[in-house]
């Protein structure tokens, strides 16, 4: 089998959950950058959606985070799902619940406004709560056994580390279970190896570009 080759956006956190997962499974793959405001013609005719990532194997190409996801877990054994099928679809649907956390820490950066950030701190809590109810088990979400809904939450973690690191700014300070989470994800190496150099920088340049409200602490 040719090495899979995965396309993608430095700072997109659906790309980073297909790195990680590729280090978890410790397989050989090959990653090639792109801008995403500015793609090359060569990946408006790759990716039907025009996003990343997308994953080429073998001539074809995968696009969507969670297919890409659901592929490398069959392919390269041992799955990070559940055996059983119940439990494996409970698990999907958390996933897929995560999701738009990503959008509330993209609006917080774009924000604008006082009131702009105000709605994107309580989106982003709304779906905490419910997540902080359901986290019950320890040290992952599904206990002793690493799963990909400890994968989908993990570059969520990394931006809420970033903006407490820059912006004096906690998203989990009233999650217990949510910090528990977050601090055994950030310690895991393959979440801290998929953080791309500069990560901090890039954000932080974006921000200013955009004149965010948000600005960093001296």
């Amino acid at each position: 089998m040719s090495k899979p080759r995965l396309i993608s956006f430095k700072v997109c956190p659906f790309v980073q959950r297909s790195v990680i997962l590729l280090k978890e499974k410790e397989v050989d793959y090959d990653i090639e950058f792109i801008d995403v405001y500015d793609p090359p013609e060569w990946f408006k005719k790759l990716s039907p959606t025009g996003k990343v990532p997308v994953m080429e194997v073998e001539g074809t190409v995968l696009f969507e985070s969670a297919v890409i996801s659901e592929y490398i877990d069959e392919v390269y054994p041992p799955s990070l799902h559940p055996l059983n099928p119940l439990d494996k679809a409970k698990n999907r649907a958390w996933i897929e619940f995560t999701s738009p956390l990503y959008m509330g820490t993209f609006n917080l950066m774009m924000a604008k406004t006082q009131e702009e950030v105000d709605a994107a701190i309580e989106d982003m809590n709304n779906k905490l709560a419910t997540l902080e109810v359901e986290k019950k088990n320890q040290p992952w979400f599904n206990g002793e056994d690493f799963s990909l809904v400890d994968i989908a939450m993990a570059p969520y973690f990394v931006r809420a580390q970033f903006y407490k690191k820059h912006f004096n700014l906690d998203l989990l300070k009233d999650f217990p279970r949510m910090q528990q989470w977050s601090e055994a994800l950030l310690a895991r190496q393959t979440v801290a190896d998929s953080v791309v150099e500069g990560f901090d920088k890039m954000l932080l340049v974006r921000m200013q570009s955009n004149e965010s409200f948000l600005k960093p602490d001296a």
